[in-house]
C-alpha cells in the first residue's frame, strides 16, 4: 500500500480516538476509574519502548554520526517542555482534574491541536523511515491517545460543554494532525532525509510525555496491589511494542533473502547468456 494512504489511514486511526471518551464516560465512574491508570499504565509502557526499541535505533543506523540523533532527542526533550510550558498542551489523565473551568477547556483545545498536529508530524514522519516504524509509532501514539482523551473530554465537560460540544470541539481539534502529516509530505519531497531529523525529535517527545505527563499519574497511586498492577500494563506495553519490532526484523530479513535470492537467479541468467555466446 502506498506510504502516504498509510500516513492519513494511521491519522485517521488515531484521530478517531477522540470518540473514546464519549463511550466512556458513559461506564460508572468507579469502573473508569479503575480502568484509567492501566491505560496509562500500558501508554508508558508503550512510549518507553518504542523509543528505546524502535525510534533510537532506526536513527543511530541512519545517522553518519551517533552524536547526532542523540543531540536532537535532547532537543526534542526541550522543544516539548517549551510548548507545553507556552501553548499548555498538558493533558488530563484522570476525571477530576484541578481547576474545571471554561478558560481551561479553551486553553486545553488549543494545546490539544498543536499536540495533534505534532502527532500527524511524529506519525508521518515515522512512516516515511519506514511502514514497520510508522506503525509502531501509530500503535504507541493510540496507546497514549486513550486515556489522554477520556481526561480531556471529562475536563471540557466540566468545563460547561455540552457532551455534543465537546465531541464536536475533540473531532476538530483531532483532524490537526492531517495538518502536521501533510507539512511533513511536503517537506519530504524537497527536503532529502528529513526523518533523519523527525526520528530523534519524536524519541524526545515521547520521552518527555511518558516521564513528565504519564509517569506523575502513576506515582499518585500509592497502594502496592493497584502499583503491581500498573507495573504489569507497563511491562505489557513494553511486550507489544517488542512483539513490533520481532516481526518486523522477520520482515526484513525475509525481503533480505529475496533480494538475494532475485539477484542470484538474475546473476545465473546473466552468465548462462555469457556462455551461449
Amino acid at each position: 500500500m502506498n506510504t502516504i494512504v498509510l500516513i492519513f489511514i494511521s491519522i485517521l486511526l488515531v484521530s478517531l480516538v477522540s470518540l473514546v471518551g464519549v463511550f466512556l464516560l458513559s461506564l460508572h465512574d468507579a469502573l473508569l476509574r479503575k480502568m484509567l491508570l492501566p491505560l496509562v499504565g500500558f501508554a508508558t509502557g508503550a512510549l518507553f519502548a518504542n523509543v528505546f526499541l524502535h525510534l533510537l535505533p532506526e536513527a543511530i543506523e541512519m545517522a553518519e554520526n551517533p552524536l547526532i540523533p542523540f543531540s536532537l532527542t535532547l532537543a526534542g526533550i526541550i522543544l516539548s517542555l517549551i510548548i507545553e510550558k507556552f501553548i499548555h498542551w498538558h493533558h488530563c489523565h484522570t476525571l477530576d482534574c484541578p481547576d474545571h473551568t471554561h478558560p481551561l477547556g479553551t486553553m486545553m483545545l488549543i494545546g490539544d491541536g498543536v499536540h495533534n498536529i505534532t502527532d500527524g508530524i511524529l506519525i508521518a514522519g515515522a512512516f516515511l523511515a519506514s511502514t514497520e516504524l510508522g506503525i509502531a509509532t501509530t500503535v504507541a501514539v493510540l496507546f497514549h491517545e486513550i486515556p489522554q482523551e477520556i481526561g480531556d473530554f471529562a475536563v471540557l465537560i466540566h468545563s460547561g460543554y455540552s457532551r455534543i460540544r465537546a465531541l464536536a470541539w475533540n473531532l476538530i481539534s483531532a483532524a490537526t494532525a492531517f495538518l502536521g502529516a501533510i507539512v511533513v509530505i511536503l517537506l519530504h519531497r524537497s527536503l532529502e532525509n528529513v526523518e533523519l531529523i523527525l526520528l530523534p525529535l519524536t524519541a524526545g517527545n515521547f520521552l518527555y510525555i511518558a516521564g513528565s505527563d504519564l509517569l506523575p499519574e502513576l506515582h499518585k497511586e500509592v497502594k502496592f496491589s493497584a502499583a503491581f498492577r500498573q507495573l504489569l500494563c507497563i511491562l505489557a506495553g513494553i511486550a507489544i511494542m517488542a512483539v513490533f519490532l520481532l516481526s518486523g526484523e522477520s520482515s526484513h530479513a525475509h525481503n533480505v533473502v529475496n533480494e538475494e535470492v532475485h539477484g542470484n537467479e538474475q546473476q545465473e541468467l546473466l552468465d548462462d547468456r555469457y556462455n551461449d555466446h
